[in-house]
Parts: C-alpha cells; sequence; structure tokens
C-alpha cells in the first residue's frame, strides 16, 4: 500500500529458514518501490486465533481508521482457517512499525456450517458502497471442485456478515487462494480506487490456482445490486484463461497507488531448484518487480508494465539498430553487465508468408514451446534474445516469438524456455513456458522487453499484454561470464529495427 508518503510492503515470509513454515508479516518501506528498508515483523503468531499461522490477506485504508489489515490466522493443527483484524499500534509512526490484533472482536469472520474451514483464507482489500454504507470483501474458498469468491458485508469493519451467494464461483477450478478484486478504467491506463464503479469501469476478479500454482483473472462486470461478477465471454473462466503472467509467478497482488494514479502489481516468484540449495544459500522465492496494470484499449486483456521507477537503476544505455538476422544468425549485445541488465527491442520482419501452419490440436502454449523451441527452424521465428548465456552457448534462456499461421488470422507466441538454462540438470525445474500475444500483425513489428536478473528473467511481450517470468541457475553463466544476443532462427530474415540496453545497479535493500 501507499500512505503517508511510505509504499508498504508486507508479505510471507519464515524468519527460521529458507523452506515454507513459522510464517509471519515480515515488512518492508520504500519511498519509490525500488529501494527497501526492512523493519521488525508485523505480524506473528501472538494469540489464540493465530496461533499456529499468520497466512496472507490485505490492507484497507479506512477513513477515520487508517490502515487496517484482514489476514488469515490458523487456530489449530487441523489448519482450521479464521479471518482475524489488525491495527497499527501507534498510527502516527510514520513507518506503522507495530500492529495490533484487539482481543475483543478478533476473530472477525469465521467460517459458518456451509463453508470448508480448512479452505477458508486470504481476505481481499475491502471496497466501499455509497449505497447502503457497507464495506465489501472476498475470502478465498472451494467446495469440493469448485472454487469459490465469499462475499461479506460490514457497516463498521469488525462485525462481517456472509452474503447468501459467492460474489462468484467456478466449477473444476479448484480452492482459490490470493482472490483480488478491482476496477480498471475502460479508457486509459490510470488506476482507480478499489471503491469506485460506475460505467467508466469494468471489475477484474483475480484467483490463484492452488492445484496449478498459477494466477487466472477475468474481466467482466459487477452488478452491485445484486452483488453478483459475471466474466465477460472474451477468455476463459477457468484454467486455460488469462494470466497475468505465465511463468514463475504466484499469489500475487494489486493496490491503488493514489501518489501516481496507477494500479500497482506484485508477485511472487518461487523457486526452481531442490529444497537443499534452499537451506544452502539462505533463502528462498523474492518478488516480481512491481508492474502498472490497465485495461487493454481492446478490452479483452489486461497490460502490464514494470513500474516507471525502475528505470533510475538503469547505467549507460548501448543501443543497436537496423541489424538484419538471416536463419541461423546471432549477434551480441556487447558493453553491458549481461547478468543484470535492462533490454527494449522491437524485431521487425518483412512477410509472414513463411509463417508455420498452426496445428488445431494445439491448446496449450508452454506445450508448443517445448515441441517448438528456439533450436527447432521455423518460418516467422524463432526469433528474440538468448539471455544468460555462456560465451559458447552450453548455457542459455531464450525468450523468443514465433508466429504461426491459422485458416482466418496468424497467432504469435511468446516463449522464454528455461531447458537450456544451467549445465546443472539435477533438482532443478528447467520448463518452458508460453503464452499467446494478442496482437495485430499489421506493421509487421514486434517489440519485447526482458529484465535479466542473475536468477530471474522477467519479459514482457508487446507492450506488456503478455509476460513471463523465468527462474533460472546457470552454473556457467554467470556474473561476467554471463552474455546477451539476439537470434533469429527462422528462414524469413529479422530486422532488430531497434535495441536499447543497460546495465542495472543494484537496489538497495536494508
Amino acid at each position: 500500500m501507499y500512505y503517508n508518503g511510505y509504499y508498504h510492503l508486507f508479505y510471507q515470509y519464515n524468519p527460521k529458514g529458507a523452506v515454507w513454515g513459522n510464517i509471519v508479516w515480515a515488512h518492508s518501506v520504500s519511498k519509490d518501490l525500488i529501494n527497501w528498508k526492512a523493519l521488525e515483523h508485523a505480524i506473528y503468531p501472538s494469540k489464540p486465533f493465530d496461533k499456529f499461522g499468520c497466512w496472507s490477506g490485505s490492507i484497507t485504508i479506512v477513513p477515520g481508521k487508517g490502515p487496517i489489515i484482514l489476514y488469515t490466522g490458523i487456530i489449530d493443527e487441523q489448519n482450521t482457517q479464521v479471518q482475524v483484524y489488525a491495527e497499527p499500534e501507534n498510527i502516527s509512526d510514520p513507518f506503522l512499525t507495530r500492529w495490533v490484533k484487539p482481543d475483543a472482536i478478533n476473530p472477525v469472520v469465521v467460517a459458518d456450517a456451509g463453508v470448508n474451514q480448512t479452505a477458508f483464507r486470504d481476505p481481499t482489500t475491502a471496497w466501499w458502497s455509497e449505497g447502503d454504507k457497507h464495506w465489501r470483501m472476498l475470502v478465498g474458498s472451494r467446495r469440493k471442485r469448485r472454487g469459490v469468491a465469499h462475499l461479506y458485508r460490514s457497516k463498521d469493519f469488525v462485525r462481517w456478515v456472509k452474503a447468501k451467494h459467492p460474489i462468484h464461483s467456478k466449477e473444476f477450478t479448484g480452492m482459490w487462494e490470493c482472490p483480488d478484486f478491482y476496477p480498471v478504467s475502460v479508457n486509459g491506463n490510470q488506476g482507480l480506487d478499489t471503491s469506485e464503479v460506475g460505467n467508466h469501469v469494468k471489475h477484474v476478479l483475480k484467483n490463484s490456482l492452488d492445484d496449478t500454482r498459477y494466477d487466472y483473472y477475468t474481466i467482466g462486470t459487477y452488478n452491485q445490486a445484486k452483488d453478483r461478477y459475471i466474466p465477460d465471454n472474451t477468455s476463459e473462466d477457468g484454467w486455460g484463461g488469462l494470466r497475468y503472467d505465465y511463468g514463475n509467478f504466484y499469489a500475487s497482488k494489486t493496490f491503488f497507488d493514489d501518489s501516481k494514479n496507477r494500479r500497482v502489481l506484485w508477485g511472487w516468484a518461487n523457486e526452481s531448484d531442490a529444497k537443499q540449495d534452499d537451506v544452502s544459500k539462505g533463502w528462498a522465492g523474492i518478488q516480481a518487480i512491481p508492474r502498472s496494470v490497465w485495461l487493454d484499449s481492446n478490452g479483452r486483456q489486461l497490460v502490464q508494465w514494470p513500474v516507471e521507477e525502475l528505470n533510475a537503476l538503469r547505467g549507460e544505455e548501448v543501443k543497436l539498430s537496423n541489424q538484419v538476422l538471416e536463419k541461423g544468425q546471432l549477434h551480441e549485445v556487447k558493453g553491458i553487465t549481461a547478468a543484470q541488465a535492462d533490454v527494449e527491442v522491437t524485431f521487425t520482419f518483412p512477410s509472414l508468408e513463411r509463417a508455420e501452419p498452426f496445428n488445431p490440436r494445439w491448446v496449450k502454449p508452454q506445450d508448443i514451446c517445448a515441441e517448438k523451441g528456439s533450436k527447432i527452424v521455423g518460418g516467422v521465428g524463432p526469433f528474440g534474445l538468448l539471455a544468460l548465456a555462456s560465451e559458447k552457448l552450453e548455457e542459455f534462456t531464450p525468450v523468443f516469438f514465433r508466429i504461426f499461421k491459422a485458416p482466418n488470422k496468424h497467432v504469435v507466441l511468446l516463449c522464454s524456455d528455461a531447458s537450456s538454462s544451467s549445465s546443472n540438470k539435477t533438482n532443478l525445474y528447467m520448463p518452458s513456458f508460453g503464452g499467446f500475444v494478442d496482437v495485430d500483425l499489421a506493421d509487421k513489428k514486434l517489440s519485447l522487453r526482458s529484465l535479466i536478473d542473475h536468477s530471474v528473467v522477467e519479459s514482457f511481450g508487446e507492450g506488456g499484454r503478455t509476460n513471463i517470468l523465468s527462474r533460472v541457475y546457470p552454473r556457467k553463466a554467470i556474473m561476467t561470464a554471463a552474455h546477451l544476443f539476439v537470434f533469429n532462427n527462422g528462414t524469413e530474415p529479422i530486422t532488430v529495427e531497434n535495441l536499447s540496453a543497460w546495465s542495472m545497479r543494484a537496489a538497495q535493500i536494508n
């Protein structure tokens, strides 16, 4: 959240080791979303209603009260879950260092007889309705295989009453963790307060799927009178639906930043190495770079882009323009620290005639990326970047486009393939990630931005319409031994119209 001049990041943390367990709410503050100062833990098990864990939740800035945390407390060894209220001990403390959990009111929400008590967690940021003067918030749950977002209402933010029906549910999706519900403007990229409603907005419902460990969302309409959310029919409402990110990205959360009139998205990037590796290095899991998020002009999906403050870490710019790449060619981008870099590039191609036919049996983009990797010669593509590459290409992480021809349109695929990322083939999860890109190819151009940070390649395709974060663990392509290339392995020549790359300074994390 942003409050009184500071950004606050609260995150799930185990102070006793680099494995899951002993979870508390760690707390850091920042002036710019990039450089952070760690404070003492904000919330930790200390009461009967959270004795066995303080799990995820959200913050709402309540007029007259200030920031209020609602989070999930675990009350017993059976994982019975309740929702807990916490408030700042001293509202005048600019860092909001210490938080209290009033015994007289907690827990504020307990699952009723019709709710699974062990699948009842992660309350959302609340929104206010002027119509009936009530707050509303959601709690994620499931009924057998049906994902559920239960709706609760309150006049005073303390006494909450469950609505007769969920705001939305969907069969065969499993447990909905970390739900997020917020408005987006139908015109422009400005952010909106979570309580904003009207004809000028659409709503987004995001759920983190416990079964698949990825986040999916729909765009739709919030019927205030009935307290129902109705997804548009422009994407699947289920496992095959739209995702914020098609890689290592989970348990995400947005907030409205009123200082810059934007909505900011945070996501957790979990590890892809073995548990013993995490224990050895002493840490596990990172936050992705915070992203601004807004509704695409086509109204069918969201667009994301790294927050503008990240650019302050850029060093000297290296440029490349009008570099033609024939089939099998690559060109090294020199003059940067390739292990810690920011790269923006626009590719052009003279024709789509050589695009490969799209197999209608293909459904999952990641499967196509695995089958049609960067080493497989295509028509228009594969072309893109080889990130974190060793000098002789024993290791590299390709981020690339591939274009196919379907009966009535062209299909654009963005891949980030970790299968060649490390010479260590044991105890590593090295998948091919992929997502389709909804783009008009009339100008025969595609753009890509990749943030490269040692064990992370975080990529934004076509202005942030399709995004993939990969966790990789090279052994040779590290520090000054890492290289960056642009490449083409398609029969259609590709031109690097413009490329800008920067070495990135390290953020200050204290």
